[in-house]
């Protein structure tokens, strides 16, 4: 089993970038996908980026391709997401989540199998 602990939120203005960390517990850190999902309020929770067990593949919501950038290091059980142009409507709770699919890059939520209990991210216009 995987424990998951996102950090790096916080109130951005629009433009601005952050990056979100997640720290992993477990040795079988490894043995899963990883993935960042966000959800506004009154919204579904909608896949924001994915990356393969080994980092080498990874997937982008169409909305953040070229401005968001997703990395793991396994040296440091840690997954990033990198977010650069930073936009109002993008304020959510973002979470990150491990995979339980054999796909090697899920996108969808019921894909995944363990889950961070989010951090806030607030874009100011």
């Amino acid at each position: 089993q995987v424990q998951l602990v996102e950090s790096g939120g916080g109130l951005v203005q629009a433009g601005g970038s952050l990056r979100l960390s997640c720290a992993a517990s477990g040795r079988t850190f490894m043995r899963y996908a990883m993935g960042w999902f966000r959800q506004a309020p009154g919204k579904e929770r909608d896949f924001v980026a994915g990356i393969s067990r080994s980092g080498g593949i990874t997937r982008y919501g169409d909305s953040v391709k070229g401005r968001f950038t997703i990395s793991r290091d396994t040296a440091w059980n840690t997954v990033y997401l990198q977010m650069n142009s930073l936009k109002p409507e993008e304020t959510a709770v973002y979470y990150c989540a491990g995979a339980s699919s054999t796909i090697v890059v899920p996108i969808t939520p019921p894909e995944y199998a363990y889950w961070g209990q989010g951090t806030q991210v607030t874009v100011s216009s």
